[in-house]
């Protein structure tokens, strides 16, 4: 274990803690409300709001899984990336503002559910209830993911029990998303957002400059055929259009993916907005650039050093991450300062697990208080009343995440992401794109969407594994199309809730 890089995540943790106090201390200070803890008083900033939602978006798999692929496979990896891309592109694009001014007038609606109920202006609490039942069950399995890998980071950077690392990750994300609510969590993701991106920048060129240098030796290399074609995933049985067409499925997610959505809500006007869309476009483009350059740069600068080891190909930026600093500590001395750094650097993976984590549990939090607590049980509940249920639904899916991450069963990162991802997006993607773009659509049709996506998208992924398609696919699709059948065969909206339709498409926001 090198004491040092043990030294840089604490410290990094620390910073994560204060993050969360000070903004508890503010919001006792303001006496916050509901809308303030849960969706920092439709405040946020352009800067904090595109960064916030990206690092919530980009689990530790940007670091870890998508370098790692494109290391041991080639170029052919990165169809995820470009699905990924152009889905969150066309999010900000036709999503996000529509988004915004539609949930202030759909009643000032602070959570996905409660935007699509007061959309169709019914007092019915199907969608309320159905959407908070798959938001808390779907959020165990995502927050897990990020558990898991802080595990293992923490295992194979000191060699920490990872279920040690685990429990000490989870207490650290349940406290400062537990104080500080929504602004925490957001400002955590905008310095954990510049942090991700910053290290993938440092390190390929950083090691470009490295093989450059007069004593550096090219490893021994052998790769497929078809490592460098884009369309071969670089396995040998490499047959059919299913990986690429699951590639680019991804980013039919961005749709439906509460956590991202929320963070369109937040956004303070329709200047910020305009911000956030640049910023959030660009970070994006240049993190999976950059995530991808370390797969193939390492593939140069390690050989095959990883690829006969199982699972070795996901520690490529960590490999990296000290060899640059081995050589920097080499070249100009001071080996603890050098760890030190790199140990900051690697903490870019806990950042990446951590500000996806917190922006679940969050909107897991707000789903429960805002779409079942209150309606359901609690209906004359206070502000100060629904923040406490919030904040004990934030540990109660904390420990249900840890469970499912802890167990031996448990298959891995990218297996818990890809599940989560999938059905979130089969179940809201369609719902939300229908929500804001025609006027037509209904209450029994919402509902029909959302339940019929996840249900396809489960079953798919239980029975029809063996077709190689991605389950979001067939979930979107049918999600989508029952959608528009149930809106068709049943009554119209009414005439308010059509002149709500035409009020948000028109909205000009007094500030501009």
């Amino acid at each position: 274990m090198k004491i040092a890089e043990l030294a840089a995540m604490l410290f990094y943790c620390v910073i994560l803690l204060c993050i969360g106090i000070f903004f508890f201390w503010r919001e006792r200070k303001n006496e916050g409300s509901e809308k303030e803890y849960f969706l920092g008083g439709r405040g946020m900033n352009g800067w904090v709001s595109a960064l916030s939602a990206g690092a919530s978006d980009m689990s530790a798999w940007i670091l870890m899984g998508l370098p790692g692929s494109i290391y041991l496979f080639g170029v052919g990896q990165v169809w995820i990336a470009i699905g990924l891309l152009i889905g969150t592109v066309s999010a900000w694009l036709f999503i996000a503002p529509r988004l915004r001014r539609y949930s202030i007038v759909a009643n000032d609606a602070i959570t996905i559910p409660q935007f699509l109920t007061n959309r169709f202006r019914t007092g019915k609490k199907g969608i309320l209830i159905i959407s908070a039942l798959v938001f808390m069950v779907t959020y165990c399995i995502y927050a897990a993911a990020s558990l898991y890998a802080c595990g293992t980071l923490f295992n194979t950077v000191l060699g920490m029990d990872a279920k040690t690392a685990m429990i000490l990750a989870t207490i650290v994300i349940v406290i400062y998303t537990f104080l500080g609510g929504y602004q925490a969590v957001c400002w955590t993701d905008f310095f954990q957002g510049l942090l991700m991106l910053g290290a993938l920048l440092f390190v390929p060129i950083m090691v470009l400059i490295m093989m450059n240098a007069a004593d550096f030796t090219a490893p021994e290399t052998v790769v497929s055929e078809n490592y460098w074609s884009w369309f071969s995933t670089g396995k040998s049985d490499w047959k059919s259009w299913s990986d690429i067409i699951s590639g680019l499925g991804w980013g039919l997610g961005y749709a439906g993916m509460p956590h991202i959505l929320i963070r369109y809500f937040s956004v303070s006007s329709e200047n910020e907005m305009k911000k956030s869309r640049i910023i959030g476009c660009i970070w994006f483009f240049f993190i999976l650039l950059a995530a991808s350059a370390v797969g193939l740069i390492g593939r140069q600068f390690i050989g095959d050093a990883l690829v006969a080891s199982k699972d070795g190909n996901t520690l490529i930026f960590i490999t990296m991450v000290r060899n640059v600093f081995d050589w920097i500590a080499g070249n100009v001395g001071g080996v603890i300062i050098w760890t030190f750094c790199a140990g900051f650097l690697l903490s870019a993976i806990l950042a990446a697990a951590m500000s996806t984590a917190d922006s679940q549990l969050l909107a897991s939090s707000s789903a429960f208080a805002s779409d079942l607590y209150k309606p359901l049980l609690r209906k004359n509940a206070s502000d100060k009343e629904m923040m406490l249920a919030g904040r004990a639904i934030v540990i109660i899916i904390s420990v249900a995440a840890f469970i499912i991450a802890a167990r031996p069963e448990c298959k891995g990162l990218m297996n818990l992401v890809s599940c989560a991802w999938g059905a979130f997006g089969a179940a809201f993607g369609p719902v939300i794109i229908l929500s804001l773009y025609w006027k037509r659509f209904n209450y029994a049709g919402a509902l029909s969407g959302i339940i019929v996506g996840f249900a396809v998208d489960i079953l798919w992924y239980i029975f029809l594994p063996q077709t190689g398609i991605y389950e979001i696919v067939p979930g979107f699709a049918a999600g989508m199309i029952v959608s528009v059948i149930v809106s068709l065969l049943t009554a119209q909206p009414g005439e308010q809730v059509i002149a709500d339709f035409k009020r948000s498409t028109l909205l000009i926001e007094s500030e501009e």
